[in-house]
């Protein structure tokens, strides 16, 4: 999501950085190419405006015509401004009440409703052991959850529920067929306190579209439930048609914050930018993926980072502490000081990059992330290249990935033909297996700050022709 948006207000700040001085019709051209960019991002109109009107003052202040950098000044403001439109900062799940604590979810059909419930109550019922860093507050805590679904139109709606709930741990109300969702919900809250449930999670219905029908349910349902947490769940791929339904749902009902589904799909990001403009209710969680931990918190100031091309390494160290484990990292350092490190190790730390995203993932992350993707294509770097040379090394007998250099010619065929690769592709991963280990002998030998200098010393004097 916002790849093409980052890219076009990256072309724009570019040519900002570029300037010794801008004038202020620098600053105006500029922001006309913002606001073409926001809107074909599907950023709504009436949020685009406010967002011009209240950059363009600013940037054409004193403070960035004194300053040294006013290009770069000029990409602060709007960082700030846009982290501003984002929410400001990450908005907890409020859980602070007297159990069971109710969440509602709510939102149209097909906007991801029931897998985000199972996504919820699995990261609610796991607490703090073996979760991501970045996940705090009310998911530090290991709580007992009950989930219930109140969809009696969608054909096995509640089967489907039921089935995730038993794939993630997670309770599940036990279905009474005919039975009516303003039933379902009392019998929910009964069973709920009854059998000592901290949070009890409420799966509406959904349309196709608005109705008033739909409405009237949902408000019927809220009154009764009385929820601490309404989450409106909405499609970020459904463009400036999600922020039209965030405003109805949230004229009706008391909705305390939305959840982004299929973040990690080439939705434009507009909605995101503006359900909370529009509604003033805080983005508090993004689906990032099918898995049922692949749910993170919104994290404005991240999400502004990564729009304009300045990375968000946070969110990379966070991943890396989540996919590495401790133990088989300081037992691969250990092996390395002795200059040690076979197939088996490659394999593993080829997993570990394909865990983490790939290259295009961690690309994501970087400062600069649009020009490192551009040079990954220019290059024709192909990331399926991380699962053949996975495929090469399972090929290989453990004597094998033990002793590469045991692997020649026939036995070369003979894996290309296992792992269904070119005897060429055999070779380039022994090759870069082979430097890797030059590199690490070479490193452990002169010391790490010895080893920096010898690559100072490899380069050419300033001026020298390269």
């Amino acid at each position: 999501m916002f790849e093409g948006l980052s890219k076009r207000l990256g072309d724009v700040f570019d040519r900002l950085r570029g300037r010794g001085a801008l004038t202020e019709a620098d600053v105006d051209a500029a922001l006309r190419e913002v606001r073409t960019a926001l809107l074909e991002a599907d950023v709504a109109l009436p949020v685009v405006r406010q967002f011009v009107d209240e950059v363009r003052p600013k940037a054409v202040g004193a403070d960035v015509i004194r300053s040294v950098t006013p290009g770069q000044m000029v990409v602060k403001i709007v960082n700030d401004h846009l982290v501003e439109m984002l929410g400001g900062s990450v908005s907890d799940l409020d859980l602070n009440a007297i159990p069971p604590v109710v969440i509602l979810m709510v939102g149209l059909q097909g906007s991801g409703k029931t897998t985000t419930s199972a996504k919820i109550g699995y990261r609610l019922t796991q607490g703090p052991q073996g979760m991501a860093a970045e996940f705090g507050g009310s998911f530090s805590t290991k709580r007992k959850v009950m989930m219930a679904s109140l969809d009696t139109r969608r054909p096995a709606a509640q089967q489907q529920l039921k089935v995730l709930g038993e794939q993630t741990g997670v309770a599940t109300l036990p279905i009474v067929p005919l039975e009516m969702p303003l039933a379902i919900t009392r019998r929910a809250l009964e069973t709920a306190r009854r059998e000592g449930y901290d949070v009890l999670i409420l799966d509406t219905a959904g349309r196709l579209a608005i109705d008033e029908e739909l409405m009237k349910e949902v408000a019927e349902i809220s009154d009764l439930a009385k929820p601490k947490e309404t989450l409106l769940v909405a499609d970020a791929m459904t463009g400036q048609d999600a922020v039209n339904v965030a405003k109805a749902f949230n004229e009706r009902l008391a909705v305390t914050g939305i959840v982004l589904t299929r973040v990690d799909g080439d939705a434009r990001g507009g909605a995101a930018l503006s359900m909370r403009a529009v509604t003033g209710r805080p983005v508090k969680l993004i689906g990032v993926g099918e898995k049922f931990d692949a749910l993170e918190p919104f994290h404005p100031d991240r999400i502004a980072s990564r729009i304009l091309g300045m990375g968000d390494i946070v969110s990379l160290v966070e991943r890396a502490a989540e996919t590495i484990e401790k133990e088989d990292a300081e037992k691969l350092a250990a092996k390395v000081r002795k200059g040690q490190f076979d197939m088996d190790d490659l394999l593993s730390q080829l997993r570990q990059l394909r865990k983490m995203g790939g290259l295009s993932g961690l690309m994501g992350m970087l400062p600069g992330a649009m020009q490192a993707k551009a040079a990954m294509a220019k290059a024709k770097v192909d990331e399926g290249a991380l699962k053949r040379q996975e495929a090469i090394i399972l090929s290989m007998t453990p004597k094998e990935r033990r002793n590469p250099e045991l692997i020649h010619a026939s036995r070369k065929k003979r894996i290309a033909k296992g792992s269904g690769a070119q005897v060429q592709d055999v070779n380039k991963l022994l090759k870069q297996h082979a430097d890797m280990l030059k590199m690490m002998k070479r490193v452990n030998k002169l010391g790490e700050k010895g080893f920096m200098r010898s690559l100072g010393g490899m380069m050419p004097p300033p001026g020298f022709p390269r």
